[in-house]
Order: C-alpha cells, then structure tokens, then sequence
C-alpha cells in the first residue's frame, strides 16, 4: 500500500470547484482496490466478458457503495456485477461473500454494516432491503410496499435500519428483522420535506445526514428525526452541488459529499460550510469518474466508490 500524498486539501485540482485560501488539514491517498496494476491489467471489456461466461470475477464492473472496518476488511457493493464482494487478507483476496440463493439483483444502490457482522442493502427496482448474514443475502421487507429504495443507513443508537424511498420522498425506518417502525417525510422544499433522497449518513451520535437529491441540498436531522438544519444549492460554484451521491462524517464531524457530475468530494465543516475537495476527473491516483458512495471508518480512513474508474480509492485524513 502506497503511502503517496496526493496534496492538501487548500490545494485544488485544476477542472474541479474553486478552493478556499486555509483548511486545517489534508488527505493522503494510500491505496486502492484493485491494485493498480492488476487494475491496469484488465479493462471494462474484459471485466464484462468475464460476468457474461460465468468466470469468478478478479475485478470489480461498476462499484457503487462500500463499508469497511479498516483498509484490508471490504465489503464491496459492486452494482454492475449485482453482488456484494469481500476483500481481506491484504487485499489480495477477493471472494464472493454472500449467496444470492438464485435471485438476481439487478440495482443494488445502497449498503450499510449493522452493530453485528450483518451487512444490509437496498435494490431500488426489486423495492427491497436484503440482510447479507454469513453465507446468504434474504431479503427481510418483502411484506412492506416500498418506492425505490436506495440509501440506507444503521441508526447505532437505536438498532434500527433507515431508508431512502427516493420515488416516495420520504425516509422508511425499520427495526433489524424488516418491520416498519414509520415514515418520515413528504414531497416538497421546506424543512424536512424532500425531493428525492437518495443517500444517507448516521453518524455514532445518531445525526442523520440526507443527501436530498433534486432539492440539491443535504439535511440533517436529530436522533429522533427531527430537522436540525440543511446547506447547499443547485448549482457548478463553490460549495454547490450538481448531482450529490455518497455521504459520510470524520471524527471532527466534517461532512464528506461526493459530486459525480464535478466528479471530487466535496468536504464542509459541521455546520454545513464549505471547506474545500479534492479530486477532479481522471484515471489516476486521486482522480475520480463519477464517484458515488463514500465511506470513513473510525481511524478516518476515507473510501469512495469510483464507479466508472471501476476501483475503490482509499484515503487518510491527516490532521496536522
């Protein structure tokens, strides 16, 4: 693992948002996953052959979420291969980690690890949330009519399981064997209403981070689910937001959000002002094409879903 620094973040990358004069503290960019040169080695053609004849993939197709207890412990919710991938041993290993029983999943979108080993996903078009335990993906809301679920999140506070019903405007809570507790949420602009949520965040406080799409806009609520504040706006500006995907908090509670139309993360301060990125659109080390989900694990380590550079990037927060 490359110990490479790719910059700060008050250093911008030339094509991506303007950056603000000080920021007190920078990223490192330590790895990936593919290695780069078994990434280089095999291309998006290859990749989809492989799927099409039934050989066990070695690569990832189109990664879209991730969540890891350090950088040799993934579990990758690779979309275009409409599975959930381990990495560990050093990332030298890649196994299958779950058994889809026959079914296919054909848009998986959102993944999240609970208090246990359990790992919990949405597919939006089968409109269900699945438990991947051991060996086995089941789906555990089959009785619950749902309107295309994607986002999810682990409330630690209160063992339950949060989703965004991204066509029913609203958040669906559950407890962790399926059961909807209630729904929060309508369609509109005002606080706590959204329009079109598609991804969240709950950090170890139990503050709910929501990424509410065509609103161009993130809110953040309570515990309980009540309106604390929101920022951001449509827009190609600074601190603005085109098409937001993943979100994730550091230990400092700074809020990571990933842009895939600016192709950079985007990072504000707990209050929702903009700090600064990093990215910009490319292939290498630091460089994103459309990243989606973003995950950050206690030691603040920084993962996001590459999905068109078909990787997942591995990054350090450094304080200074």
């Amino acid at each position: 693992m490359s110990s490479l620094i790719t910059g700060w973040l008050l250093c911008a990358v030339p094509g991506s948002l303007p950056a603000q004069e000080s920021v007190a503290y920078s990223v490192e960019w330590i790895g990936q996953f593919p290695g780069e040169r078994e990434h280089a080695e095999r291309s998006w053609g290859e990749r989809i052959t492989s799927l099409l004849i039934g050989e066990r993939p070695t690569a990832l197709v189109k990664p879209f979420g991730v969540v890891a207890g350090h950088p040799d412990d993934l579990c990758i919710l690779d979309q275009g291969a409409g599975t959930i991938l381990k990495v560990d041993q050093g990332r030298a290993k890649m196994v299958r980690s779950v058994n889809r029983g026959g079914q296919e999943y054909p848009s998986m979108v959102g993944i999240s690890r609970g208090n246990s080993s359990d790992v919990y996903l949405t597919d939006s078009r089968l409109n269900l949330v699945c438990r991947a335990a051991g060996d086995r993906i089941e789906p555990i809301t089959g009785s619950v009519i749902l309107q295309q679920p994607t986002g999810i999140a682990f409330h630690p506070l209160r063992n339950e399981i949060w989703v965004c019903e991204t066509a029913g405007h609203r958040i669906a809570i559950f407890d962790t064997e399926g059961r909807l507790i209630k729904r929060i949420g309508k369609r509109g602009s005002e606080a706590g209403d959204f329009n079109f949520p598609t991804f969240i965040w709950i950090d170890g406080e139990g503050k709910v981070y929501i990424v509410d799409s065509m609103n161009f806009r993130v809110q953040v609520l309570d515990a309980e689910g009540n309106f604390l504040f929101c920022f951001g706006e449509n827009g190609d500006g600074t601190g603005q937001m085109a098409r937001p995907k993943g979100i994730a908090t550091d230990s400092h509670g700074n809020i990571y959000l990933a842009d895939a139309l600016f192709h950079v993360v985007q990072v504000f301060d707990p209050e929702g002002h903009y700090l600064d990125n990093f990215g910009g659109q490319g292939q290498g080390r630091g460089e994103f094409w459309m990243p989606a989900g973003i995950f950050i694990d206690r030691q603040d380590h920084i993962y996001v879903a590459d999905s068109y550079n078909a990787r997942i990037q591995i990054f350090q927060l450094v304080s200074p």
